[in-house]
């Protein structure tokens, strides 16, 4: 009996030719950065007709605080500084982390996420995507709760660029952190009230400065994301800003805002294929 190589009968043949054309019918694998930049695009669409009375009330909150410690705080002072720095940094925590945890969370609860896992896109797009279009739209509010408090405390305005940088930072970290908790929370309703918690946290440590905190307080202080935005901008309304510290409070933001894109991103991951 003679052995035939298999590669040589007929059938062989066309089903080799029939896998090879299936293969080539399927599409190129989506890239990183066009997925990021069409979730993206998409998301700030979603957000600029979905959140925009959100984004007044964001506003409208950090004016307020402004005005009730206006009563308190001496214009002018040290206080003041962490006073404007920590109510403009809260617009970015009311949006990133609040508002991104209820989203992810209802996304979770309704099935939402079956639809992104169909996407050929890598799961760090979407989070990446969502992410920054929820940083981008805190833009406006922040920049004018930043100068009504300015003007205001009678603070100088003339650094006011840094927040080109404190934004994407610190709203990176705090969104990050929303979207892990709303993709983590096991039901909307626990997501929503941990994006509340996370934004009562910013409001409650981010506004006053440190040296009028207890010890234990100033290390809850320590670990939230959004401190070191406030610090950073705070030091910027000084006669002679320190520029290291400032680089340094916006590395940290840096640092923190990669490990909690990249715990979102492993929820994510985690939650789509339950």
């Amino acid at each position: 009996m003679s052995v035939v190589p298999a590669g040589i009968l007929p059938g062989a043949v066309a089903d080799e030719d029939d896998a090879a054309r299936g293969a080539a019918e399927l599409g190129p694998r989506a890239r990183m950065w066009p997925s990021l930049a069409a979730v993206y695009r998409a998301q700030l669409s979603r957000a600029r007709v979905a959140r925009i009375p959100l984004l007044f009330v964001a506003t409208f909150q950090s004016v307020g605080i402004l005005v009730m410690m206006r009563g308190v705080v001496d214009s002018g002072g040290h206080d003041a500084r962490f006073v404007v720095a920590g109510s403009s940094v809260l617009v970015v925590a009311y949006v990133g982390l609040n508002l991104l945890a209820q989203y992810f969370g209802q996304l979770r609860g309704s099935g939402g996420l079956d639809h992104y896992a169909t996407l050929p896109v890598p799961p760090a797009a979407v989070v990446l995507g969502a992410a920054g279009a929820y940083a981008s739209f805190t833009v406006p509010g922040t920049v004018v709760t930043a100068v009504f408090g300015g003007v205001l405390f009678g603070l100088p305005l003339s650094h006011l660029w840094v927040l080109a940088a404190v934004i994407p930072l610190a709203g990176a970290a705090l969104s990050g952190l929303g979207a892990a908790l709303g993709l983590l929370a096991p039901r909307p309703e626990l997501a929503t009230l941990l994006g509340q918690l996370g934004m009562s946290a910013a409001l409650l440590l981010g506004v006053l400065p440190a040296d009028r905190m207890p010890g234990a307080v100033r290390f809850t202080r320590d670990l939230l994301p959004s401190t070191y935005g406030v610090e950073a901008f705070a030091r910027t309304f000084g006669p002679h800003p320190d520029w290291a510290f400032v680089a340094g409070d916006l590395a940290v933001c840096a640092g923190v805002g990669v490990a909690s894109l990249a715990l979102a991103t492993w929820a994510y991951r985690r939650a789509a294929v339950r």
